[in-house]
């Protein structure tokens, strides 16, 4: 499938495989296939920038490559490395060939069978299916050299082997690059990109959000989580700031845990039993369990009447 020619057929697209975006998300994106430009997307945990990439993917029917970055992140596991078992295998089987000279032998050792290819370098390779979706997940996480080496993938969609030579995509891979802003990215990375911060949704947006990717989900009990969360979001919990504020993913997943439950609507056992789902860490936990709790629940059950009204 081609990429969308428009916005609205930007938002079309994502909207048909679940993923509820603005028009301001579905213009960045537009923008970065039209002008075949990197995206990239900042923000809090959970609002939805590596669902995006799954969901362009899964949308034109494209391969999705993930790379995930971390702290120590290097070649060998982002772009390629040798198979110096193989290699190893074939020296000593070329030391009993004695016809085989020594430039012919490492011009052989260093070819593409013996490459093992990883993301990055997978990610240049013709597909029949068209480029693939290459998603660098939570780039802020990797070592600022190694943000740095990305600048000739980004900028000119090649990279370069010294073995080999420089290896070109035949047409780029859509790109898609994430960021938690644990660190700031270098302005020559910002420079090779179309930029988008991605938000927590409004009320509408989440409520949307919540109904494509829960469809089994009751409308009272989608309501009165969405309301809820955007409750919680807003306001601090008992004058304290929450160590982490709950995204959309959390959301989604609350959601799903209370339909396994078969509940119909939050009470106050139900939301002690479950706020896990939603609140990762204990000290958060303790804030929003009891009395906080009940305010928020009953805030959700005015909001989910005045919804359905």
């Amino acid at each position: 499938m081609q990429p969308p020619c428009s916005v609205d057929a930007t938002l079309a697209l994502l909207s048909s495989v679940g993923y509820v975006a603005d028009r301001s998300l579905a213009t960045a994106l537009f923008l970065s296939l039209e002008l075949q430009r990197p995206l990239l997307l900042e923000g809090e945990a959970g609002v939805g920038k590596t669902a995006l990439a799954a969901s362009l993917a899964h949308a034109l029917g494209r391969r999705l490559i993930r790379l995930q970055c971390y702290e120590g992140l290097d070649l060998a596991s982002s772009l390629y490395e040798w198979n110096y078992a193989r290699q190893m295998i074939e020296l000593r089987l070329a030391e009993r060939d004695a016809r085989q000279g020594r430039e012919q032998l490492a011009a052989e050792l260093f070819s593409q069978r013996f490459l093992i290819k990883r993301p990055l370098l997978q990610a240049l390779e013709q597909d029949a299916a068209g480029p693939p979706v290459l998603l660098i997940d939570e780039l802020d996480r990797a070592d600022e050299p190694f943000e740095a080496f990305l600048l000739e993938l980004l900028g000119d969609f090649q990279v370069t082997i010294p073995e080999l030579g420089t290896i070109r995509a035949a047409q780029p891979p859509l790109v898609v690059v994430t960021s938690n802003r644990t660190r700031e990215l270098h302005d020559a990375l910002r420079r090779r990109c179309c930029y988008h911060w991605l938000e927590y949704p409004s009320l509408e947006r989440e409520l949307a959000i919540v109904r494509a990717r829960v469809p089994g989900a009751g409308a009272r009990l989608t309501a009165q989580i969405v309301a809820f969360v955007q409750r919680l979001r807003q306001q601090q919990a008992s004058g304290r700031e929450l160590f982490k504020l709950p995204g959309i993913a959390e959301t989604i997943e609350w959601t799903r845990a209370l339909l396994a439950l078969h509940c119909d609507e939050l009470g106050a056992t139900v939301v002690d039993d479950t706020l896990g789902m939603l609140l990762k860490y204990q000290d958060d936990l303790q804030l929003v369990r009891g009395a906080e709790a009940n305010a928020l629940i009953e805030h959700a059950a005015r909001s989910a009447v005045a919804e359905s009204e």
